[in-house]
């Protein structure tokens, strides 16, 4: 019994280690997205019309 508790902590461990990774990967990735849109948006401020 004490085997199958031991394989399900270590299961649920390393899912959410890759859950963690991913999430950190997604997030960086966001955020250079965000960053590129951004000074793109700056540099072509003058080209705007209001």
């Amino acid at each position: 019994m004490d085997e199958k508790l031991y394989k399900k902590v270590k299961s649920v461990g390393v899912s959410s280690l890759v859950f963690g990774i991913i999430t950190i990967a997604a997030g960086i990735g966001i955020g250079i997205v965000m960053l590129v849109n951004g000074a793109r948006l700056l540099a072509h401020k003058s080209d705007t019309l209001f």
